[in-house]
């Protein structure tokens, strides 16, 4: 019993350090997202394949599909920030899209996490199926607003973050759970910083006298 106790302790600790770099990592991410900072990307992706492990463990199955995706959206991110200038400082600019498009892809999204959620909870051992598959599609959506740097990404960035606490929490992922908190509270800061952006962006805009 004690050699297995000190494996089971060895493997918890294992687990535990994996978390914390995979937390520190994703707080890197927010950071220099909120600061339109190019490396937010490279951290996006040492926390995310560190997260598709410890989300397979959990059993929540739908989460290390997301983070597969994240993945590969913190490539696609960090070359549309670098590529992707179209203002007069070679930077892509923050934007907003009309209110139909988010309506229509809350409604897209809303479709799909029902049949996937339906899905894993038939065919599968997953922990709160819909919850889960609902998070993942709303979080697939809002990757890519922060790669096109929406600004509205922030909001949906609020309800799916407020939503994972609670799963992460239940499911004994408290490091990630806490994270989701600091991450909640920060929302603020980048809706604040990304609307600095867009009025400067909107300045130079009438500056030039372009519509």
């Amino acid at each position: 019993m004690g050699g297995l106790g000190a494996t089971l302790a060895e493997e918890l600790r294992a687990v535990s350090a994996l978390e914390a770099a995979a937390v520190a990592t994703a707080i890197a991410y927010l950071v220099l997202a909120i600061r339109q900072n190019t490396w937010c990307w490279p951290s996006a992706c040492v926390s995310a394949a560190i997260y598709i492990f410890l989300f397979l463990d959990a059993r929540l199955y739908m989460e290390a599909v997301l983070n597969g995706f994240y993945l590969a959206m913190a490539f696609y991110g960090w070359f549309a920030w670098l590529g992707g200038g179209t203002d007069s400082s070679g930077e892509m600019p923050v934007t907003r899209w009309p209110w139909p498009r988010h309506a229509a892809a809350i409604s897209a999204i809303a479709l799909l996490a029902a049949m996937n959620g339906w899905l894993l909870a038939t065919h599968t051992d997953a922990a709160f199926p819909y919850v889960d598959s609902l998070t993942t599609w709303a979080a697939i959506w809002t990757t890519f607003l922060v790669a096109r740097k929406v600004f509205e990404n922030w909001w949906y960035w609020l309800a799916i973050d407020s939503v994972s606490i609670v799963v992460y929490w239940l499911r004994g992922l408290e490091l990630t759970a806490l994270l989701f908190v600091l991450y909640v509270a920060m929302i603020p800061v980048g809706i604040a910083a990304w609307r600095r952006s867009l009025a400067r962006t909107a300045g130079a805009r009438a500056a030039a006298g372009s519509p």
